[in-house]
């Protein structure tokens, strides 16, 4: 029995102990030493628990254990409300130290821009879609026959030349697209006619690099298949874009010209929008810029495609977005749209 007290005073002198010492702790690190030395393995509070054996009175075991574990629960809860009462004071002292002073400028984070291209192929599509072409894609890794034969290019057509194509080392019939025309024939092969499609992409030829020229650009292509189309459908949808597309009504002109894939073909011409005819820098003082080819689809494309477009008529058009952007914003060189200038992107 004598025994049996001395544990229960011994269990309750470091209980005691320990919560006086609680009382004296301000800081996190402290408190972590604390539990060290009243709650973990080799604490005092555990030392006294393994002398539980000697006591060979099952009821005096079962009295001292129920003590000890009231006592340790004891300083378990109060180990827990001290580290949240201590977690809480440092907060508070962090944010005495640590406060902003919410009248000093904030800092000034640039935002992005969309590139003057990105923005002119929106536009274009939006235009488009709004006259009820759906816009479709296809690959800028292309074969011959997508590319030219389809379209009714000749075998010993120019445009065929390493001069003009890139051809790739894969096969010899494989090269980079040199125009969307390609979209077109995929497209038919797809689907049925009806069909009112554009296709907006890049394109590469190996074209001299001046302030009119780049290897890489991209076009916009439209294509309309449909029974009894003609050309002054084709005049009419050319005529609205533009219009839209310079937000101003402007004259335009077809000056008879010559396309593989279409008959007849005609190249585009709008007033200039700066000069309205009078002549100025943009327009090279001819009062006209030249926008884009279009024609009618040539009867042997039609046929390439299959049975199902026999008896169905079309008109197509194509044009560089390159072009269209500078011409809309003024642009001179269209090296300016790939030299990755910070100081040009932002103008837009």
């Amino acid at each position: 029995m004598v025994f049996n007290e001395n544990f229960e005073i011994e269990l309750n002198n470091i209980k005691n102990e320990a919560l006086t010492k609680l009382t004296d702790i301000n800081k996190i690190d402290l408190l972590e030493i604390w539990k060290q030395e009243y709650l973990g393995r080799k604490s005092k509070f555990n030392d006294l628990l393994k002398l539980l054996g000697k006591i060979d009175s099952i009821e005096q075991k079962k009295s001292i254990g129920e003590l000890a574990n009231t006592i340790k629960e004891t300083l378990n809860q109060s180990y827990e409300n001290y580290q949240q009462s201590l977690s809480e004071l440092e907060i508070t002292k962090q944010i005495e130290t640590e406060s902003i002073d919410i009248t000093l400028p904030g800092l000034n984070r640039k935002s992005g821009h969309y590139h003057p291209l990105s923005l002119i192929c929106q536009r274009i599509g939006n235009i488009f879609q709004g006259m009820g072409f759906n816009q479709v894609f296809g690959p800028e890794i292309e074969t011959n026959y997508y590319n030219f034969d389809a379209l009714n290019i000749d075998f010993d057509h120019p445009a065929r030349d390493e001069q003009d194509t890139f051809y790739t080392n894969v096969a010899p019939h494989v090269l980079l697209r040199s125009q969307t025309s390609t979209v077109q024939i995929r497209a038919m092969e797809k689907t049925n006619p009806p069909l009112k499609i554009i296709s907006i992409g890049r394109v590469y030829r190996n074209e001299e690099i001046n302030a009119r020229k780049y290897p890489i650009f991209h076009q916009v292509e439209g294509l309309y298949v449909n029974k009894n189309v003609n050309f002054g459908q084709l005049k009419w949808t050319l005529q609205k874009f533009i219009n839209l597309f310079f937000e101003r009504d402007l004259k335009t002109r077809f000056r008879p010209d010559f396309f593989p894939f279409t008959e007849p073909s005609a190249e585009v011409d709008c007033e200039c929008p700066f000069c309205e005819t009078q002549g100025c820098k943009t327009c090279g003082y001819k009062g006209w810029l030249e926008i884009l080819g279009c024609g009618m689809v040539h009867p042997n494309v039609l046929k390439n495609i299959g049975p199902n477009y026999e008896n169905y008529e079309g008109f197509a058009f194509g044009m560089g977005v390159e072009r269209l952007a500078m011409i809309k914003f003024g642009i001179n060189d269209i090296r300016y749209f790939y030299n990755n200038d910070i100081r040009f992107i932002e103008q837009f």
